[in-house]
């Protein structure tokens, strides 16, 4: 926005210390008239006939006196504009790692010395706000990056067997057909995950309230033909837990993690638990699995889009396209809740959500 040019902060501080500084000195003068020279007669003699009046000590007070103003003034501007440009250094600093933040370039940091002040209060803040701008803006690069990848992957098929119709027109159509059609979902449903994925960043979603144990139930009788072709024991305990939120967006994110729950137990015999429970102002869901042994490494990165823990054996139904967790981790966020996850010591994986109870 374009402003008009006008005083900086260190000149109108200046100008502020010298007028302080002289009508301080004035006022001093003030005084020094209203309760000394007022008591001295206009024309007095005293011994030998030589004795101060006030006339005189006019004449000889208003020229110093004149001439310690004009000092003071001089002084207070001076003085004010060094003293000015020391209390607005870290502002300066602040304003310049802006403007490079501003160019793209968020690896600077203020880093700034000196004791807890409210200057020292701001700098950290903004190092703390640009250390977060940059780890979201790399967290987009690299989710822009996979995402490209990630639908390049089916639009190539797609055009590989497109191909190879064309060049073999005796080739068998309907297998084509059901191979178009499995890479085409596959699409969508890579689609459909990134529209979810944003949906639940941005949080502009209306809230109701919602029992999470309820909603634990619908998804359970979801997945329970694909835990039944796995082979897999899926319970549902707890009680009511009510939060406020999207019941939509909930449903979905205990749907991915039953549903992640279910196609990691890779072998038969396996079991998944839902539970959900409320303590106190926090409402818990907790979603634990059987399955391979995760290292304790891998963990922290499986809520990072298109991250895979463990090579899975998947119907085509329910192959995912690697965003589940990374979808409940929107989700969780924007409902300001916590997703914690590990893993157990058998093998397997504990997902445990908190969410605030609703009002």
């Amino acid at each position: 926005m374009r402003r008009r040019p006008g005083l900086s902060a260190r000149l109108k501080l200046a100008l502020s210390y010298a007028g302080f500084l002289f009508v301080a000195g004035a006022l001093l003068l003030a005084v020094v008239w209203w309760f000394l020279l007022r008591y001295v007669p206009d024309n007095s003699q005293g011994l030998l006939g030589i004795s101060p009046n006030r006339y005189l000590l006019v004449r000889t007070f208003a020229p110093a006196a004149a001439v310690a103003m004009a000092f003071l003034l001089v002084f207070g501007l001076l003085g004010g504009w060094v003293l000015a440009g020391r209390m607005l250094r870290p502002l300066t600093l602040i304003t310049d790692a802006a403007r490079t933040a501003g160019r793209g370039s968020l690896s600077h940091r203020i880093h700034m010395e000196g004791r807890q002040d409210e200057f020292r209060e701001l700098s950290d803040a903004f190092d703390s706000m640009l250390d977060r701008l940059e780890s979201h803006v790399a967290e987009q690069q690299r989710f822009a990056a996979n995402a490209s990848h990630e639908l390049r992957t089916p639009l190539a098929i797609s055009r590989t067997l497109l191909d190879v119709a064309r060049k073999d027109p005796g080739q068998d159509r309907g297998e084509l057909i059901e191979r178009l059609y499995a890479v085409n979902t596959r699409a969508i449903d890579l689609t459909e995950a990134l529209l979810l994925l944003s949906r639940g960043d941005r949080g502009n979603f209306t809230r109701e309230s919602v029992d999470l144990s309820l909603v634990a139930e619908e998804a359970a009788e979801t997945l329970l033909p694909l835990a039944e072709e796995r082979r897999t024991t899926l319970d549902v305990t707890g009680g009511a837990a009510r939060t406020s939120g999207s019941a939509e967006l909930l449903l979905r994110m205990v749907t991915n993690l039953v549903q992640n729950a279910v196609v990691h137990n890779l072998s038969a015999g396996g079991t998944v638990t839902v539970h959900t429970q409320a303590y106190g102002g926090t409402i818990v869901l907790r979603v634990e699995n059987t399955g391979r042994v995760l290292p304790a490494d891998l963990v922290p990165t499986l809520t990072e889009p298109f991250r895979r823990g463990t090579e899975r054996v998947r119907t085509d139904e329910h192959a995912g396209v690697g965003l589940g967790l990374a979808i409940v981790h929107s989700i969780v966020r924007a409902h300001d809740g916590t997703l914690d996850l590990a893993p157990r010591p058998a093998g397997g994986l504990v997902a445990t959500v908190r969410l605030p109870a609703a009002p």
